[in-house]
């Protein structure tokens, strides 16, 4: 009996025929996916490096240019309106989904968000000395260096240890509490201490973290929709680790 004529009946084919496209169509698809993530990945670190220029300008003019440091240390309500500026920026990019992926408010609100951030930090650092700004700089870039090659290339997924970074971020606040406790009765140089290295340590696993949910091949990870967010996350990392280095090994300017 011949196949293929009507109401013969027709062998179904075998899981072999039925699969032969789906190779190629897996690997076509894991293909778009890696595109999509390594562009990604490098649309985030273009825009992280812009805010991080943008940064280390402010906290240079504010710390080299006297006149620039003597205005804004006689004029703290500056710092209050970057800081009113900085909260109500970060919470639209934060909680309002739809505005952080439409351009071009999302791009505003960033711009906003780092300009803000950078007037704080370089307003802070107009009460160092130069050489522990420069220091603390220089410290801050080699530790985010070593952090960004070792997310990379090393197979420990930091994102699954989110115990971990809760239990310090516990610890970090229970040490703020009692800082914010004793301080009226006085400076304690070694409380300070331990506060500036928890704060450095839980800050340079976070960098860690978010750098990691940026690959896509850990437990967990982060859209490629959501470029600003990570962003935002990555430059505060980075933003809170040099704050503590800062508090850490500044010395303040005579």
């Amino acid at each position: 009996m011949k196949k293929g004529k009507v109401g013969d009946d027709i062998e179904p084919p075998s899981y072999q025929e039925a699969t032969a496209g789906y190779g190629e169509m897996e690997a076509q698809f894991a293909w778009d996916d890696k595109t999509i993530r390594r562009t990604f990945i490098r649309k985030v670190y273009a825009i992280l490096m812009l805010q991080l220029s943008v940064t280390v300008g402010i906290v240079s003019l504010f710390t080299f240019c006297a006149p620039v440091r003597f205005y804004i240390q006689t004029h703290p309500n500056l710092y209050m309106m970057s800081y009113v500026m900085f909260l109500v920026t970060y919470i639209m990019l934060s909680c309002c989904g739809d505005l952080r992926r439409k351009f071009p408010w999302n791009a505003l609100l960033l711009l906003l968000f780092t300009l803000s951030m950078a007037f704080m930090m370089g307003f802070v650092s107009s009460f160092y000395n130069t050489k522990s700004v420069i220091l603390c700089l220089g410290i801050t870039t080699l530790v985010c260096l070593s952090v960004t090659i070792f997310s990379f290339q090393s197979k420990i997924d930091v994102t699954s240890y989110q115990g971990v970074l809760f239990s310090m971020c516990m610890a970090m606040l229970l040490c703020a509490i009692t800082i914010s406790i004793v301080v009226p009765f006085g400076y304690v140089p070694w409380l300070h201490a331990i506060y500036a290295v928890i704060g450095a340590i839980l800050f340079t696993l976070f960098l860690a973290f978010d750098t990691q949910l940026l690959l896509g091949n850990k437990r967990y990870s982060i859209s490629p929709e959501e470029y600003i967010f990570a962003t935002l996350s990555l430059y505060l990392d980075v933003i809170y680790l040099f704050s503590f280095m800062l508090q850490l090994l500044g010395g303040g300017r005579e």
